[in-house]
């Protein structure tokens, strides 16, 4: 299983950071109140490392993620493109196969954005069964999903900075 505790994503020491950098969350209508904590998390971890620029957009669903993101890039202009996406959302398992195919989207989409984009996207989505499991991955005992993507985020943006030396 998963655990944060299993990692050393919490450890800072990466010379992180770029406070003049820009991040645009990208999260979800859909299962909002889990969401929303996504989020709160996501912006709490952001402000603590002061990142000045944090900008939020809402698409209806999971599946309108990397659609949102893309949108976003080629409408930015050079000048204001991002450092680094993070997409959140939660997809919860249903009773019709619904959920594996919005899972695999979301999932294929970020990951074709990473391959095509020149910033990191963040995956930030929890797919998860129930909303218990999801419970416990907005500060219960699989930590806070939306805290680690922020983390996730600004050491990506350290990684493609040192590139640039």
């Amino acid at each position: 299983m998963a655990d944060v505790k299993n990692s050393k994503l919490q450890d800072i020491d990466t010379g992180i950071l770029n406070k003049d950098a820009c991040i645009v969350l990208v999260k979800t209508e859909w299962n909002a109140a889990i969401v929303d904590q996504l989020e709160r998390g996501c912006i709490a971890m952001l402000e603590k490392y002061s990142v000045k620029k944090i900008i939020v957009i809402t698409v209806p669903g999971a599946f309108e993620i990397p659609f949102g993101i893309k949108s976003y890039w080629e409408n930015a202009g050079k000048k204001n493109r991002p450092d680094a996406f993070i997409a959140l959302g939660c997809v919860l398992r249903g009773d019709t196969p619904h959920f594996d195919y919005v899972c695999k989207a979301v999932t294929d989409g970020v990951v074709q954005l990473n391959l095509a984009l020149t910033v990191p996207t963040i995956y930030g989505v929890l797919t998860v069964d129930n909303e218990q499991q999801a419970t416990e991955r907005i500060g219960g005992k699989h930590g806070h999903k939306g805290e680690e993507a922020a983390i996730t985020a600004l050491k990506m943006i350290a990684m493609v900075k040192s590139f640039k030396k």
